[in-house]
């Protein structure tokens, strides 16, 4: 069935996967994220090569929802700064996914990697970031996870385009969004109360309670603090637009600085992003294992229909893993490596040139919603180690 042909609520008719097979050689695993695996695909007959996100339906409601999600939004899109969908098929025990290759590196690591980084080249990022947020806005689609490793270069030539990726927490927007979705380690604190901690950092949300921090912001232009202060309104009538946000003096005019701020930004980064990743990489490993943890149920289910007084175990509702022990930040996941050095402490939420430039799009109106309840990342980046291979789930899971 090729891409086009799925429409959601009519009877299925399932792609066999030799036909993916037939059409596209997959490459190994690049990454595991919590809903899908990332393979780099080859077109067999025009030998491009393709982004492959193949999500396993036995993973859970969750990750069918997002897989259909993220189809029914991006077959729904069009636009240069967007990572464009291919091709789709959907089989019995999958859902595949081919996307757009995008060879550059994300702007996280590409700051990095600078001698040299001013407003100028951060105002010329937000600038298409906003656009293709205001293109989203216009189809009245909230992405919902703009953030630095979202936002990837198309190629590695010198000027190339940004591109924004990830859509499988993007919604159409009927009315009032409420619930959180996201990854609040990106706006972690200094506090160490884990317990306390997302309560203080949403009491200081919604209060828009921040400040730009000394000494990151000091070399940063009164316009950009504009900007970002514009964009942070928790009061949404007065919150800019993308399309406002676009047409503000810092990325349309002349007011973006030719300075080298590069120092003072990636010692902000380091101090924002690097615990958040860290975080993140454990828990991508703490996800995919419960993910997996059904092969375990089914097996048991195949035995003696009681178990022995004491045996553990949790009941969950149907498509759902059950529960497993959730892993901490200190406990560095298999395969991982840990961040260079100690282990960094977090940042206050509103710190940073680069959480500016992190938050501008994000700050839209839509866009500035807390994505707590499925925290996700990039598609495209460094590899990482491959999951052992799983046994195929039950042809019942599907969607």
């Amino acid at each position: 069935m090729p891409f086009g042909c799925l429409t959601f609520g009519e009877k299925k008719d399932y792609n066999n996967p030799s036909e993916v097979t037939d059409k596209y050689d997959l490459g190994q695993i690049v990454k595991s994220e919590e809903f899908c695996e990332i393979f780099r695909a080859k077109d067999k007959n025009t030998l491009k090569m393709y982004t492959c996100k193949k999500f396993l339906k036995k993973d859970g409601r969750k990750v069918r929802k997002a897989a259909k999600n993220e189809i029914l939004i991006l077959k729904m899109v069009k636009h240069p700064n967007i990572l464009q969908l291919v091709d789709v098929y959907e089989t019995r025990k999958e859902y595949y996914l081919f996307l757009e290759l995008a060879t550059g590196r994300e702007v996280f690591d590409w700051i990095l990697d600078q001698g040299y980084y001013s407003e100028r080249d951060t105002s010329n990022v937000i600038r298409q970031v906003m656009e293709a947020v205001a293109y989203l806005h216009s189809l009245r689609i909230v992405h919902r996870n703009l953030k630095l490793e979202n936002l990837v270069y198309y190629n590695r030539l010198k000027n190339s385009k940004i591109v924004i990726s990830d859509f499988h927490l993007a919604k159409l927007e009927n009315g009032l969004i409420k619930e959180p979705c996201g990854t609040p380690e990106y706006l972690g604190t200094d506090d160490d109360d884990y317990e306390n901690h997302d309560k203080n950092l949403f009491r200081k949300i919604l209060a828009g309670d921040y400040e730009f921090d000394s000494p990151y912001w000091d070399d940063i232009s009164d316009s950009a603090k504009s900007l970002v202060s514009r964009l942070m309104e928790v009061d949404q009538h007065q919150r800019l637009t993308a399309q406002e946000a676009i047409n503000h003096e810092w990325i349309s005019g002349n007011a973006a600085s030719d300075k080298n701020i590069k120092d003072g930004v990636c010692a902000q980064i380091e101090k924002n992003f690097a615990k958040a990743k860290w975080k993140k990489a454990v828990r991508v490993t703490t996800i995919m294992k419960r993910l997996r943890a059904p092969e375990q149920s089914d097996a048991a289910a195949a035995g003696p229909a009681t178990q022995p007084a004491g045996a553990q175990g949790t009941t969950t509702a149907a498509g759902d893993a059950p529960a497993a022990p959730a892993a901490t930040p200190e406990s560095p996941p298999p395969g991982a490596e840990p961040p260079a050095g100690q282990p960094v402490p977090g940042a206050r939420p509103e710190s940073g040139p680069a959480a500016a430039a992190g938050s501008g799009g994000n700050a839209a109106p839509g866009d500035a919603a807390l994505e707590l309840e499925d925290p996700s990342s990039r598609c495209n980046g460094e590899t990482a180690a491959p999951l052992p291979p799983t046994a195929e789930g039950s042809d019942e899971q599907n969607g």
